[in-house]
């Protein structure tokens, strides 16, 4: 079951860095206890956001492959 999204950040067509950019500004305009979807198409997107996460100290709740693009849940728990 997927999770409840509160803001979709479609990144389709750009490769990095520019998912994780725009992640991280969706994160600092929504702030901590939202979810993120971030949409990608950038197959770097597997490894970049794992490591976002870890760095930022936000939740990875999981990435999801759908045809060509990559479905990824970002809980922000972390203040930016």
């Amino acid at each position: 079951m997927r999770p409840h999204v509160d803001r979709v950040v479609d990144t389709s067509g750009t490769y990095c860095p520019v998912p994780i950019i725009e992640t991280a500004k969706a994160a600092r305009e929504e702030g901590p206890g939202k979810t993120l979807l971030v949409i990608a198409t950038d197959p770097g997107i597997e490894a970049d956001l794992p490591v976002w996460c870890q760095g930022t100290k936000n939740e990875l709740l999981g990435i999801e492959r759908e045809g060509g693009r990559y479905l990824c849940y970002v809980r922000l728990v972390a203040k930016p």
